[in-house]
Parts: structure tokens; C-alpha cells; sequence
């Protein structure tokens, strides 16, 4: 294929919640840029979401599996890939707890299939860049769900990896897996390590969409224990702009937490999503009244806390989105969508 984008951009995952956001920032924002996105369209995707690049003549859309390696070759060869953000994944922890096996797959199997291709194509042996690559870059979107509970202080980069859940235990073996490739094979790679995202375009089963679905429909709304588990909110679209500068900017091989400072108890969460649904929706009453107390879930860390001071320091990040600013947004957004 004639290559007569600058760059050509794989986004893995790029029908999901944070795919299809930082699909959307990408394909607009260069578009000098071909970006292209695999996804397997699970349950968790929709590409509803990715309306507004669709019949963009940078994007390229390709349904397929990141373990399938003969597809994830060809797409390297066909487009001359110089560039992977790597999103895709098995991601709910509840799932996780029910049927582990698909996040080992997809999780750990599929990141390895990615990374072994990306070196193959970029590099003639370890350490040995191909010139035509010397530019390209793999970067791994991972979770602070890797270094497990957080009792006290802030996770950093150099935290221990602790994790709890399959789901984050197959986060961490694919962070493992990549940092091997950047220190036995000098693959170009970066990785970051995020706070619990929200935002437009999360699947109904994620916290805060399960609390205003919930709530609007009358249902009881679910709280995990004693609605004490503690979370740094991240809003989706602060979280794409970091990648985005860690792709572009940031030294190869290194790591990056990315936090917003917005540690909140789930239910003081709630509580305060009930309060924005009743100022948009009054008619509904207290919607506090709906909250439930269920069994916690096995496994369940109490506290994360991110130190995202680095990526302050390196590249000038922080969130730009005030929170509370950020959860109306996303209220009302989940209410044009119910």
C-alpha cells in the first residue's frame, strides 16, 4: 500500500471506552496521521462511538483479535505500522473473578503477540534498528490496579507490583513482558500506569454508569462492603492527552503513572452522582434512597493512590478537567444516552 500519511498509527481497543476516545483525538488532531484501529468488537466496544472520525480519510477501521498474529502481521506489512498504542484488553475485574481464562489470553498472550511483531518489524536483531524505524514507537496503556492496595502514600513508578485480581495480575504480566522487550531487545517501548478512568463512552457495567443507569431506572444502586473503597478519578479525556505527549515526547523505555488527585470513597461517589441526577432529573426524588450495600467482591483493594508527579516534572502534564466540572459532564451525558 502507497503510504502517504506521515505516520501510520495503530490503536489497539480502539472501539472502547478509552480507545475510542483517544482514536477520536487522534485522527483529528493529525491528520498527517493514518490511524488505524484494531478491534475485536467484544461486548465491552461500540463503534457508535467513533461516529464523528469515521468517514475521516485518515481512519481505518479493522475488526480482528490482537492474538491473531497472522492478521496483526499483515497489518504491520500493509500499512508500515511505526506507531502502537496499546489499549486492548479484558478489563473488568468482576469478570475476571468469574472467568479468568480470556484475560490471560487477551491480556498477556495477545500484548506478547503485539510486542514480538512490532520488533520483528522494526528491528533486524536486538538493538538493531531498522532505519526506516528509527522513529517508532510501542506504547502500553496498563492500570494502578498492578501494584495492588494502596494503604498508605501514593503508588510511583518504582512501587512493587502487588496485584489481586486476574484481571490485574494479567496487567502486570503484560507490563513485565514489555519492559523485557525494552531491556533484551531495545524495543522503543513506554508504558503507563492510570487511575480509574470516567467519562463519555464507558460500557454500562463500569462504576459510574451502573450508578446513574441504575438510579434512572428505579433499580437499587449497588455499593460494594461499606462504600469505603477509596479511587483517583481520572477523567477520560485528561488521560488521552497524556498519552498522546507520552507517545510523542517521552524518553524511550520509561514509565509513567497517571493520576488526577481526585481521591474519592465510592460512596461519597455516589452520593454525589445522586445529587446531579437530581439536579437535572428532580422528578426522580432522592436518589440516594436507592443505594444498596451488597457483598464485597473477592480480592477487593481498598485504596489506590497515584503519584503522577513525574509526568509533571518530564513533560508538563496535568488534568486540565476540574472533577466536579468533569462528573457533570458525564452525568449528563449518560442521561442524553439512557
Amino acid at each position: 500500500m502507497k503510504n502517504e500519511f506521515e505516520r501510520n498509527i495503530l490503536v489497539t481497543g480502539g472501539a472502547g471506552f478509552i480507545g475510542a476516545n483517544l482514536v477520536c483525538l487522534l485522527a483529528k488532531k493529525y491528520k498527517n496521521y493514518r490511524i488505524i484501529n484494531l478491534d475485536k468488537l467484544t461486548y465491552a466496544a461500540d463503534l457508535d462511538n467513533l461516529k464523528e472520525v469515521s468517514s475521516l480519510d485518515n481512519y481505518v477501521f479493522i475488526k480482528g483479535d490482537i492474538c491473531d498474529e497472522v492478521l496483526v502481521k499483515d497489518i504491520f506489512r500493509r500499512y508500515g505500522v511505526d506507531g502502537v498504542f496499546h489499549l486492548a484488553a479484558c478489563s473488568h475485574v468482576d469478570n475476571s473473578i468469574k472467568s479468568p481464562r480470556e484475560f490471560i489470553k487477551t491480556n498477556i498472550e495477545g500484548s506478547f503477540n503485539l510486542l514480538s511483531i512490532a520488533y520483528e518489524a522494526w528491528h533486524n536483531g536486538p538493538f538493531e534498528v531498522k532505519e526506516r524505524y528509527r522513529h517508532a514507537r510501542f506504547h502500553l496503556v496498563s492500570t494502578d490496579e498492578v501494584y495492588g492496595s494502596c494503604d498508605s502514600g501514593l503508588f510511583t513508578e518504582s512501587s512493587r507490583f502487588e496485584p489481586n485480581s486476574p484481571y490485574s495480575a494479567s496487567k502486570a504480566s503484560a507490563d513485565l513482558i514489555a519492559r523485557s522487550y525494552i531491556k533484551t531487545f531495545g524495543l522503543n517501548v513506554t508504558i503507563s500506569n492510570c487511575s480509574n478512568n470516567f467519562g463519555p463512552c464507558q460500557h454500562g457495567e463500569k462504576f459510574i454508569p451502573t450508578v446513574i443507569r441504575c438510579a434512572l431506572i428505579g433499580e437499587n444502586i449497588p455499593v460494594y462492603g461499606d462504600g469505603g473503597n477509596i479511587r483517583d478519578w481520572l477523567y477520560v479525556r485528561d488521560h488521552c492527552q497524556a498519552l498522546d505527549l507520552i507517545f510523542h515526547k517521552a524518553r524511550p523505555g520509561e514509565t509513567y503513572n497517571i493520576g488526577a488527585g481526585n481521591e474519592i470513597d465510592n460512596l461519597t461517589l455516589v452520593k454525589r452522582i445522586c445529587d446531579l441526577l437530581y439536579k437535572f432529573k428532580p422528578n426522580g426524588g432522592d436518589y440516594s434512597r436507592q443505594i444498596k450495600f451488597v457483598a464485597d467482591r473477592p480480592g477487593h483493594d481498598r485504596r489506590y493512590g497515584i503519584d503522577y508527579s513525574k509526568i509533571k516534572k518530564d513533560l508538563g502534564w496535568r488534568p486540565s478537567t476540574p472533577f466536579n466540572e468533569a462528573l457533570e459532564h458525564t452525568v449528563r451525558w449518560y442521561i442524553d444516552k439512557i
